[in-house]
């Protein structure tokens, strides 16, 4: 502790400039979301180090009567440390500026793990330059105990932000940029080639991002393994409208470990590239392709190819899948839990009964807008599939109350059920009350309360 209130004594720190009653910076574990004003602009300054005492007048005068030292100062140093972890980033900064003593302990190594940043007006690329500045100061050009970034929905983060991550981190294992639509494939590739930790990208919104690839540079210094060494297994890249098929080729061949991978709305996706995930790609857990509507049965033939890897599918919105496509899915990935089947309006109860017959550890359907599942279908889930916890039935036409009954009766681990916009009767729902009481009921019923 001695050594650690010393270390920075005389070194200066950047502290945060907020607009008035405006956050700008989160940082910690379980943080909330910051912003700042319409009429300014969050910045980061450099400043000297606070005076061991606090001069401002008010403070001051209550210094005089109070003898005592203050509760808080009795602490022990690390029991400081633990306080401060639980601070946002903007509410860390503010605390460096109480005293010399505080000053130290809130820039200490353990505290910053991790930077969060949200709000479209915040200067993210100056914030960043300013911050990894200030914690390569021990390590000269070199962030070695930051390992989470997570910018969220800023506009202004571009390529330069990005850079300096990449250059700075090297231990980086987590990057969310999501809703960030100003960075592009040459600032990824910057990352994913200098950060060799990096396990969790999220790029979602980012729509200039067309590809996940390391840079020629180190291809061309990692030939001729470089295909396999990009170690991300968490990669999300919902709303990157321009990715295509070759895209997702180049992105499988060099992102082999990938366990979890989320192209929703990726509307550009078709089976062909679905072809290539799988050559590659043969580890994925959870795979979600929801409103790619170019996605058909013979996607669903290559994706089943994961077999009993594969625990976690959505293809919401998919109009090409029928009973055929569910038909390989439910063949060959046995130990499926989730499945979001939303919108699939070929799907019909013989779909469903070879899904309920062949993955009885499912544990999570919706099959809601899909006009062709009846009560025929609810029964065979609901003799086969007793583990079943999460059912989405929202929009379809051919369930009745009876169907309800039958599920209720033999899945009593249901806990939550969405029937909204069904005919089903009053009665039908308080049997499910009665039956799954820790279930909650999703209706448009207005007699049921």
């Amino acid at each position: 502790d001695s050594d650690l209130s010393m270390r920075t004594l005389s070194t200066p720190s950047p502290a945060l400039i907020f607009p008035p009653n405006s956050p700008g910076f989160q940082n910690g574990r379980g943080s909330s979301t910051s912003s700042s004003s319409v009429t300014g602009e969050t910045v980061a300054m450099v400043h000297s180090p606070p005076p061991t005492r606090l001069t401002h007048p008010l403070i001051r005068l209550a210094s005089k009567h109070q003898k005592e030292q203050a509760n808080i100062d009795r602490l022990p140093d690390h029991s400081m440390v633990q306080i401060f972890s639980f601070l946002p980033t903007n509410q860390l900064c503010r605390c460096a500026r109480v005293c010399r003593r505080w000053y130290n302990l809130a820039w200490d190594p353990r505290l910053w793990r991790t930077i969060r940043l949200t709000g479209e007006t915040i200067n993210v690329d100056r914030a960043l330059k300013v911050l990894t500045r200030r914690l390569c100061q021990d390590t000269p050009n070199v962030c070695l105990m930051l390992e989470t970034v997570i910018v969220s929905g800023c506009r202004r983060l571009t390529d330069r932000g990005l850079y300096t991550i990449a250059q700075c981190c090297p231990e980086l294992r987590r990057l969310e940029v999501s809703g960030c639509y100003n960075i592009s494939n040459e600032a990824v590739f910057d990352v994913v080639s200098l950060c060799p930790n990096l396990e969790h990208l999220d790029v979602s919104g980012c729509s200039k991002v067309t590809c996940i690839s390391l840079t020629r540079e180190a291809s061309i210094k990692l030939s001729p393994l470089h295909g396999k060494q990009i170690s991300i297994r968490y990669l999300d890249m919902t709303d990157c409208f321009v990715l295509e098929d070759e895209g997702l080729h180049i992105i499988a061949a060099h992102c082999t470990q990938l366990t979890h991978l989320y192209l929703r709305r990726c509307v550009r996706i078709t089976d062909e590239g679905l072809r290539y995930l799988m050559i590659y790609c043969t580890s994925i857990k959870e795979l979600s392709v929801s409103d790619c509507r170019f996605v058909s049965d013979f996607g669903m033939r290559e994706i089943a190819k994961l077999e009993s890897r594969l625990r976690y599918l959505s293809i919401a919105h998919c109009g090409r899948i029928t009973d055929v496509g569910i038909r390989y899915i439910a063949k060959y990935c046995s130990k499926l839990r989730y499945l979001n089947a939303r919108g699939c309006e070929g799907i019909t109860d013989h779909g469903v009964e070879y899904l309920a017959k062949n993955c009885t550890k499912l544990k999570s359907l919706d099959i809601g807008k899909c006009p062709l599942v009846s009560d025929t279908g609810l029964e065979f889930l609901a003799l086969n599939c007793f583990n079943l916890k999460r059912l989405s039935l929202k929009s379809c036409e051919s369930i009745t109350g009876q169907g309800l009954q039958i599920v209720a009766a033999n899945c009593f681990d249901l806990q939550m059920l969405n029937v909204q916009d069904c005919d089903v009767s009053v009665d039908a729902l308080r049997f499910v009350k009665r039956h799954c009481k820790r279930c909650i009921i999703e209706h448009t019923n207005p007699a049921f309360f």
